[in-house]
């Protein structure tokens, strides 16, 4: 019997030996050799990450004017397996924060609770359900006030544009279709860098205190300054569209760049984009006419051979031509005025005020092809404008090896050729800057968060004619305004106006041209000291189809610009050059 209680006792002493020596060893295991491991999974477990966002920088005026920018919406969400509580007072306290929360979002407590039951009922584990998106930051500081841990909140940014539709086309948009625009083309500057931080969440999932460590820093996108000027782009804006509706165009689109500079002022279109709602507007026009759309600029071309002969010493404006309603060269070229008249005894200066197809080819063809084809060139015609727009066409100029004896003379006066409105102001551009052409500009650099600007413009300038030619031909053009048959319409007191009116047929993809016209009005003001270049294009107008339809425009918006800037009035006489002989 004492054998059978001491083998018993020892058989007891050994179990209970071996569990503590296991128990011991595990209590090692996981205190000492797994420690950190076992450390590391249990923070895993309660750790939460989140979304550091870095904000897409502000798109601004040259005067500061925020034009677009970021703001915050807030989305709610809830666990539902931790709102339901545990039994019948688990759910009462559920719907009576449901009431809370519903009464704040506007939903009411019932859909609050279906939202809930619903979640559970697909899922009784459900840690996730989507309360309510899009919340502004007033109905976010509500709900955060609220004392229930499993309700989370994300904050989600959006981008706003203050201005409407004012520079809307260029700006651009961001949406759930991607990006236009300045916010595609200038993302590295604007766009911002995420960061993260991490936080430990207790078994009520509110997040324990002294927890949160940030990761990664977030880092701001950078302000993108324009070269813009937002009051001036609103009031082209506002003109052009009244004008367009006036004369019954289908679209109109206006650009103003600084003589001296190249820096574009504004840009403007109609139909307009408003960047808040795209879907508003038809996406043939959500970007920009003028660097998208190349067309044949018919009459405004012919300042541009003009310079030429002058700069090439072939003609002076006082050169005569007896330019006849029609011309044949015999070599395949048959080309014609716009109205039948008796042949006129014209000066190139005449040339230019009565807008002569003919006499400028007869005086033109002094001019060898390729001469004619690296000047267009200088002028940046048929070549990548270089600013930062997407979708930009460089326009048609074919190598001279391609020219029929058409598109030899019809390129003189704006046919056979085909260019942008941006292209067009920078060759005018040129020709109001002493024959040097400097590259247009849209923005001034990006401003980083530490304050350096980055990104900043160095336009490269060409010599395309002289400083003399450039200032004759401006002298010349003149007499459109003085002596014109639209200078009543075009000229401004005070002021010496050069300007070229162009009526110009579209190619209609088969061999022929449409029936309808573009018309427009380029000019430079003033004369004595340029500082301004004007273009205003209307596309098919059907009230008035010649460029009587846009000379009002020029009209309004030059004297706009000359007062916005507050250019001095001209001290000088306008040239005085005989249109006839």
């Amino acid at each position: 019997m004492r054998r059978t209680i001491r083998r018993r006792t020892t058989v007891t002493a050994v179990a209970v030996i071996a569990t503590v020596c296991i128990l011991g060893a595990r209590l090692v295991d996981i205190q000492v050799v797994r420690a950190d491991e076992l450390q590391k999974q249990s923070v895993k477990s309660k750790e939460v990450s989140t979304t550091l966002l870095g904000a897409r920088g502000d798109i601004i005026g040259a005067n500061g004017t925020v034009l677009a920018t970021t703001v915050y919406r807030y989305t709610a969400a809830l666990s539902p397996s931790d709102a339901i509580g545990v039994g019948a007072e688990g759910r009462k306290k559920m719907i009576a924060a449901a009431g809370e929360i519903g009464a704040i979002t506007g939903q009411g407590g019932d859909a609050i609770v279906a939202i809930i039951d619903n979640a559970l009922k697909a899922n009784p584990k459900s840690k996730y359900a989507l309360v309510k998106s899009g919340m502004d930051v007033g109905m976010f500081d509500k709900l955060t006030k609220l004392p229930y841990g499993w309700l989370t909140f994300e904050k989600v940014p959006a981008r706003t544009y203050p201005n409407g539709a004012v520079a809307g086309n260029l700006l651009g948009y961001v949406s759930a279709a991607g990006k236009g625009g300045l916010e595609e083309s200038e993302n590295s500057c604007l766009a911002g860098e995420n960061g993260l931080e991490t936080y430990q969440r207790g078994a009520d999932s509110v997040p324990i205190p002294g927890s949160t460590v940030v990761q990664k820093e977030a880092k701001d996108g950078g302000t993108l300054q324009l070269t813009i000027d937002p009051d001036l782009q609103w009031f082209t804006e506002q003109t052009l569209a009244q004008q367009v509706a006036a004369v019954g165009a289908k679209f109109g689109f206006v650009t103003i760049a600084e003589a001296k500079t190249g820096k574009i002022k504004a840009i403007a279109q109609w139909p307009a984009l408003d960047p808040n709602n795209i879907d508003a507007t038809d996406p043939a026009y959500w970007g920009l006419l003028p660097f998208s759309t190349p067309y044949e600029p018919g009459s405004t071309f012919k300042a541009l051979t003009a310079s030429m002969l002058i700069d090439q010493g072939k003609a002076t404006p006082t050169s005569q031509v007896l330019a006849p309603y029609e011309f044949k060269s015999g070599k395949g070229a048959d080309l014609h005025d716009a109205g039948f008249h008796a042949p006129m005894r014209l000066t190139l200066t005449g040339v230019l005020m009565n807008s002569s197809n003919t006499g400028m080819s007869i005086l033109g063809q002094r001019l060898s092809n390729d001469t004619r084809y690296d000047y267009l060139q200088k002028f940046g015609i048929g070549k990548d404008t270089g600013l930062p727009y997407p979708g930009q066409s460089s326009g048609i100029l074919n190598p001279v090896g391609q020219w029929d004896d058409q598109t030899k003379y019809a390129t003189m006066f704006g046919q056979g050729v085909a260019a942008t409105q941006v292209q067009m102001v920078s060759a005018y551009q040129a020709l109001a800057n002493n024959g040097v052409r400097i590259p247009l500009t849209l923005t001034e650099g990006c401003k980083q968060e530490d304050g350096t600007v980055t990104d900043v413009p160095k336009p490269k300038p060409t010599q395309v004619v002289s400083a003399a030619a450039a200032n004759t031909t401006l002298g010349m053009m003149e007499s459109v305004v003085t002596k014109g048959d639209l200078s009543t319409k075009l000229s401004i007191p005070g002021y010496r106006i050069a300007a070229k009116t162009g009526t110009a047929q579209q190619p209609d993809g088969h061999g022929g041209y449409l029936p309808s016209y573009y018309v427009s009005v380029m000019g430079v003001a003033p004369v004595d000291d340029p500082e301004y270049v004007v273009s205003v294009n209307l596309g098919y107008p059907t009230t008035l189809t010649s460029s009587a339809a846009a000379a009002p425009l020029f009209h309004t918006i030059m004297s706009q610009v000359l007062k916005t800037f507050r250019v001095k009035p001209s001290t000088t006489a306008p040239a005085d050059y005989p249109p006839y002989y």
